[in-house]
């Protein structure tokens, strides 16, 4: 058996205690150490007799060779220079959502990894669900036929922020999960967004995003910290199937339709019905696919810790969370610009 990769969480916050507790259930890693300026609070996240080692010290952290990776959970403006400092160090690195505030900053610490030829991955964890999976087999398998449009729906009576407005809070998620499944040849072009702030609190919070895709299809994202009711819902549509995925459904989180519309080709009608019959629709039956229930948190550790076993890029290595990273600076410049398109950079 392989020895366990040697890891530390960088900050006790919010996630930290999730990357904690999926670190120490996942076979390949071993938690060494939880860092956070705030030593109390690590020690009541590890508990009264945890053998993991709690510092207050990053560099101290870094400096100790039982550690090959860190799992980075701290503010975002923060990101950039812990990223930095534990690839320097020779480390491994997890980083949760977004990289960096900008892509500049961004293509810093995904560079800096690859001439350290070490793994970075982002921690984009609903890529790592069971019904994403399932969702990336469909679309890259050709089973939904051609993309046409995709819609997703992530609004709830959420947490009004003050240093990133909605669309950098809730977007992140959809905008990793369109990266995830799109098909190869298949990418962003340019987003057009709007949003309001109707509470006057200095940040958007609620947004309509269009992205156009290269081959002409558009995807679109709402999301919305002010709705008093909670919806995760995304529908992908096929020139074969659509298929429908509610996250907050377990009974039936994805439902495929072998149902269409399709243009007929005027060339085969006659001349007596050819404007009447351009579209037609075929309605077949509903497959809810049977999906396992497993904490898409697990999955993702599990991956870091095979990608650094294994020497290969994460699912969601730094280049996806680059390209993340450059539809939301896309988005941010087409709401100063009142909604005009914005071309999405290409690394």
């Amino acid at each position: 058996m392989s020895t366990p990769i040697g890891i530390a969480v960088i900050g006790a916050g919010y996630w930290g205690p999730n990357l904690v507790r999926n670190a120490q259930a996942t076979p390949g890693l071993r938690l060494e150490y939880l860092c956070d300026l705030n030593e109390a609070r690590a020690r009541e996240v590890l508990g009264q007799y945890s053998t993991v080692q709690v510092s207050g010290d990053l560099d101290a952290v870094l400096a100790d060779p039982r550690v090959q990776a860190v799992a980075i959970a701290t503010p975002a403006a923060t990101h950039v220079d812990i990223a930095l400092a534990a690839i320097a160090a020779g480390k491994h690195v997890l980083v949760e959502k977004p990289l960096a505030a900008t892509w500049a900053d961004g293509a810093k610490v995904v560079q800096a990894a690859e001439d350290a030829g070490v793994v970075l991955m982002l921690d984009h964890t609903y890529c790592y669900t069971p019904a994403v999976s399932h969702l990336r087999e469909l679309l890259r398998g050709g089973e939904l036929g051609t993309l046409q449009y995709l819609d997703s729906v992530r609004i709830n009576l959420g947490l009004v922020q003050s240093d990133v407005d909605v669309i950098w809070d809730l977007a992140p998620h959809d905008l990793s999960i369109l990266d995830s499944v799109l098909p190869e040849g298949i990418h962003p072009v340019s987003v057009a967004a709007r949003g309001s702030d109707p509470l006057d609190v200095g940040q958007v919070c609620v947004a309509h995003l269009s992205i156009e895709l290269s081959n002409g299809a558009i995807a679109h994202v709402h999301v919305n910290w002010l709705s008093p009711t909670k919806i995760r819902t995304t529908i992908i549509g096929g020139s074969q199937r659509t298929v429908v995925w509610d996250d907050l459904n377990p009974a039936q989180r994805l439902a495929v339709y072998d149902r269409s519309v399709e243009a007929n080709d005027p060339s085969t009608l006659g001349v007596d019905v050819r404007n009447q019959t351009r579209i037609s629709y075929r309605i077949g039956d509903m497959v809810a696919p049977a999906l396992p229930e497993r904490e898409a948190l697990r999955s993702m550790m599990a991956e870091f810790a095979a990608a650094i076993t294994e020497g290969r890029p994460a699912l969601t290595d730094g280049r996806s969370g680059l390209r993340v990273l450059a539809l939301l600076e896309a988005a941010s410049e087409s709401l100063r610009g009142n909604g005009v398109a914005v071309p999405v950079a290409r690394d």
